[in-house]
């Protein structure tokens, strides 16, 4: 059975969108990008609401932008080899290979997808994570938190849901970037 992992940039007071501006520094960092790379090469699906397929699609073609350091086309790489579903009531169409259309997010299919894939999930934006977090499918929190304090915009954590954690990794960037996984107990 698959791990189902919600990872996301998150600022240092918990916002993983901030209502104004960025997040902060940190992860646009080589380092830190190779260690991404590293960490999500294994996925095999990631489970996206139509704003964040919005902006994560760009990796479909970015490899095509000349002068991309390795770490960028590696990623590139990883990200078109994974299945991609979209969750969207009005997304008409996707522009992705190994992309599927889903008009709600059903937590017994996800449990489905879970138990048959052979690799981990990832759901990646706040507002899908939150249904997937009431839903008790989240196996795994990676959080990278970077060093801004931003005041207000989405959290990452839905309000309503206590989650007691274990804390089972850690490591600090040198862009002061927090790299912290906890998994459910």
């Amino acid at each position: 059975m698959a791990k189902l992992i919600y990872s996301m940039v998150t600022s240092l007071d918990g916002y993983a969108e901030a209502a104004e501006g960025d997040l902060g520094a940190g992860a646009e960092d080589p380092e830190v990008h190779t260690f991404i790379n590293d960490l999500f090469r294994p996925v095999g699906t990631y489970l996206y609401g139509r704003r964040m397929y919005e902006t994560m699609v760009y990796w479909e073609t970015e490899h095509t932008e000349p002068d991309q350091p390795p770490y960028i086309l590696q990623y590139a790489r990883d990200w078109q080899a994974a299945e991609k579903v979209v969750y969207s009531t009005t997304l008409e169409s996707v522009s992705s290979e190994k992309t599927r259309i889903e008009r709600t997010f059903d937590p017994e299919a996800v449990r489905k997808l879970k138990a048959e894939a052979d690799q981990d999930l990832t759901v990646d934006g706040p507002n899908l994570a939150a249904q997937a977090i009431a839903a008790g499918l989240v196996d795994e929190y990676h959080l990278f938190v970077t060093t801004s304090v931003v005041g207000g915009g989405k959290r990452f954590f839905p309000d309503g849901v206590r989650l007691d954690l274990e804390l089972v990794e850690e490591r600090a960037f040198d862009s002061g970037l927090i790299y912290a996984r906890y998994r459910t107990r």
